[in-house]
């Protein structure tokens, strides 16, 4: 069982990366700036600060948050 529970943690900060980000690509390939991006579609749903948003941009690409990923879709 505990072991379970180390492997769930920090996957809804994963989730919630690629989310954010497939919402940054979709609107970022229009030409919309990330400014734009983030007040119309981020903020409304997530109410995460502009910050926040790039953190979540630049963790995308952070080898940690991939292996969450993978672990999401696995369903572990």
């Amino acid at each position: 069982k505990q072991i379970r529970i180390m492997v769930q943690r920090g996957c809804s900060y994963a989730k919630r990366v690629k989310e954010v980000n497939e919402i940054y690509d979709k609107y970022a390939r229009m030409g919309l700036s990330n400014r734009a991006i983030w007040r119309r579609h981020i903020w409304p749903v997530y109410g995460i600060s502009e910050k926040t948003f790039y953190n979540y941009i630049n963790a995308s690409a952070e080898a940690r948050i991939e292996r969450k990923l993978r672990q999401l879709e696995m369903g572990l």
